[in-house]
This record gives structure tokens, sequence and C-alpha cells, in this order.
């Protein structure tokens, strides 16, 4: 929480910087620092259409008013845990129509996942959830060649051209803990009590896509929780960080002032 409330107050002074990205990941690795063993993996601040590069660890942008910035970041504690959380935060403090349009997708997402991870859930019906709201969104858009379901269909797949990855991964000592996993103790093994992992569905728009609304080109939005599987559902580890749009806005803007 700390790190990221370090960030939104740095906001002015990453937008005066020509390196804006690397102001961001420095006040968040400084607190990773400060009050863990550092940070758990390289952090991902990309303003603007850096978002969309998924692994953007160069940093070395600028970050812009109007524009959005997403960061991925977690610190590694003195256990040797890491966490692993990800928010999209509007530089100017405020979401544009846009913006705020593909973002609620993205969070609209994540709450269907959320509304199933449970025990007894297979791990790949965290993605197909998410997967079918992002499919049904893009469809809304007019940006699938066919229909939902045809899009969810092995031979399908259509919405993937915007949500390149995916939405879970087991968190533990790794960030990406068991990604290696034989198929029955990951994709399609049952959630367990204890098991943690993330959820973090995104959409992504490169400048260039002119497949994509103009209004949407260069905006990359993910949101990424931390989900304890609890006795009878789960828990948010990082509920402590706003999500939906008017809370984070009104986060942002106390910390501001």
């Amino acid at each position: 929480m700390a790190g990221f409330e370090d960030i939104v107050r740095n906001l002015p002074r990453a937008v005066d910087h020509p390196r804006g990205e690397r102001v961001i990941e420095g006040v968040f690795g400084a607190r990773a620092r400060e009050e863990g063993n550092g940070v758990g993996y390289d952090t991902i601040a990309a303003g603007g259409p850096h978002a969309c590069t998924l692994h953007w660890i160069r940093n070395d942008g600028a970050v812009h008013e109007g524009d959005l910035l997403l960061v991925d970041a977690g610190v590694e504690v003195d256990s040797l845990y890491t966490a692993d959380v990800t928010r999209t935060l509007p530089v100017s403090g405020r979401f544009s129509p846009a913006q705020a349009e593909v973002y609620q997708a993205v969070l609209d997402a994540a709450d269907a996942a959320f509304a199933i991870a449970r025990p007894g859930t297979r791990f790949r019906d965290l993605h197909d959830a998410a997967m079918r709201v992002i499919a049904q969104r893009l469809f809304d858009w007019g940006l699938l060649p066919g229909t939902v379901e045809e899009a969810l269909h092995s031979d399908g797949q259509f919405h993937r051209r915007w949500m390149v990855h995916g939405t879970s991964h087991h968190l533990g000592l790794d960030v990406h803990d068991c990604a290696r996993a034989r198929r029955e103790l990951y994709l399609d093994a049952e959630l367990r009590p204890g098991m943690v992992f993330t959820i973090e569905p995104g959409l992504y728009f490169t400048v260039d896509d002119e497949r994509a609304p103009e209004q949407f080109r260069g905006i990359g939005v993910r949101i990424e929780d931390d989900v304890l599987v609890t006795q009878d559902g789960c828990e948010n580890l990082s509920a402590m960080l706003p999500r939906r749009i008017d809370e984070l806005e009104a986060w942002m803007a106390s910390l501001r002032g």
C-alpha cells in the first residue's frame, strides 16, 4: 500500500522528469527496500502506450498528464514470499471517458473471476470467466469478427488480440510460482484453501492498431490483485488498494492534496 501511495505523491515529479518512469520505479524500489528485502521482481512502470508492452521494464520513458500509468510491482518480504500487484492510474488523477470505458471492462472481468474463486473451482475457470466478459465487451464495441461464443471457442479466440496473457498465476516464493507444473496440478487442478494466486485481466490497444477504435489506441489497462483461497471463498490480499474508478480517483486526490 505504502509503495503505491508514494507513487501517487510523486506523480508531479515524474511528469516533470524526462524519464518519469524511472522516478516511479525508484520511488517504489526505495519503499520495497526499506520495508522488505526489496522488489519481488523487476518493476513495470509503463506510461501511456508503454503499458501495451506486457513486461515493460526499461522504464525510460516520460510520464505525461492525460495518460495512464500502469505499475506492476511487488515487495519481497522477510519470509521471502513476494507480492504481485498492478494498478493502472490516471496521471492527472481522473480518467478520460475512453480510459474509463476500457478500465471498467477490465475491472468487470476481474470481478467475474473473483466471483467464482472458491474451493472446487478449477484454476482455468478463473480465466474463462474473465475472458467471457472481455469477449462480450469487445463484441459490444464491434471489434470481433463473429459472436462472443465463436470468439471463446478454441478455434476462435479473436478477443486474444487485445488480451494476450493469462488471467492468473500461482504466487509464492516465485512471482510466477508453479509456472511449469503439470496441467493436472495447475490449469486443470481445483482450487484449495491456502492457495495464493493473482487475478489480472487486461486490455491493450497499441497506438498503431487500426482495428481498434481511435479513442482507445495507446491505452493499456491491467488490474492485478493477490488472492487467498479460504474455506468457502477467497480473500483479496491487496484490497487495501482501490480498484473502482470513483474510489481510485478519490484516493489519488486525497494523496495529492
